[in-house]
């Protein structure tokens, strides 16, 4: 595996000076999958979250041997360092890593930091060009489901059941109940608001302009503010899971937290039955 440093992010020289190394494959994951076929770093491989990292079937992340079978189409190998990128400020690329890391190769991934948008900014060599490797015989582990929690999970959180710490990473509108969701999103909640006893920590507090992430100690010093320190363990959501898993990456990766993601987040939350929620805004159901 190529030395990359200690930290979970790559810069965008540290990619340009590796773009043909053998020992290094470059995934992007992008929000608009079609934007890698405008163009894209070059030798980077195109994982389509609509289809490669999900179950196409059941709302579910992909399978081991679908994931597998990515993996091997673009000649990874246990010793490969993986680098993901995305546009929109690495929301799916961040989601890819924390998927690989679920099985079982977060130490081999490495996020490109800044993204699309800051290699773009620069003005970096791209291409149209699709690469092809010779495939390797990769074998992932099973699941490691440590890292994902699930709606019975947050609620118990919730109604102090277990200790822990819900971070909402969406927008201070979605947070507390305003919107329903993002401006050009639809809904899919029929519910407005938050889980109970959640903190407000929006993905965007966490980076500079640039798409980078704010140094170490600026971060931790915002969560801190909200009471994360790390003493205890922490689950981040959001809409649909993929925003979270961009703070997931910052406290579990580069802050060391004991971090799980919930993917099902607000589509999932917002919509069960029986379920308490908070809602500052007076908006509780859909279309009122």
């Amino acid at each position: 595996m190529v030395k990359a440093g200690a930290s979970p992010l790559v810069t965008a020289d540290w990619v340009k000076d590796n773009l043909n190394n053998p020992n290094v494959r470059i995934f992007e994951v992008s929000v608009d999958p079609d934007v890698y076929k405008r163009a894209h770093i070059p030798g980077a491989v195109n994982l389509d979250w609509h289809v490669d990292l999900v179950d196409t079937v059941n709302r579910d992340i992909a399978s081991r041997d679908k994931l597998q079978t990515c993996l091997r189409k673009a000649g990874v190998t246990p010793d490969t360092t993986i680098v993901i990128y995305g546009d929109h400020n690495n929301w799916f690329a961040a989601w890819g890593a924390w998927i690989l890391e679920i099985y079982g190769l977060g130490q081999n991934v490495r996020l490109l930091d800044g993204g699309r948008k800051l290699w773009e900014a620069r003005a970096l060599p791209v291409t149209a060009d699709v690469p092809s490797f010779p495939e390797t015989a990769i074998a992932l582990p099973g699941r490691d489901d440590r890292l994902r929690a699930r709606l019975v999970d947050v609620l118990a959180i919730a109604e102090g059941r277990i200790a822990g710490q819900l971070i909402d990473i969406r927008s201070p509108d979605e947070y507390s109940g305003k919107i329903f969701a993002p401006e050009g999103v639809k809904e899919l909640s029929i519910r407005a608001g938050h889980i109970p006893g959640a903190e407000n920590v929006p993905w965007g507090t966490i980076v500079n302009d640039d798409g980078t992430f704010k140094p170490v100690d600026e971060i931790r010093a915002i969560y801190a503010a909200k009471g994360v320190d790390g003493s205890q363990p922490v689950v981040t959501y959001c809409r649909i899971g993929e925003r979270s898993s961009h703070s997931w990456f910052a406290l579990k990766r580069i802050l060391g937290y004991d971090v799980r993601n919930y993917d099902g987040s607000w589509t999932e939350y917002g919509n069960a039955v029986g379920v308490p929620v908070t809602n500052k805004s007076g908006t509780i159901w859909l279309g009122k």
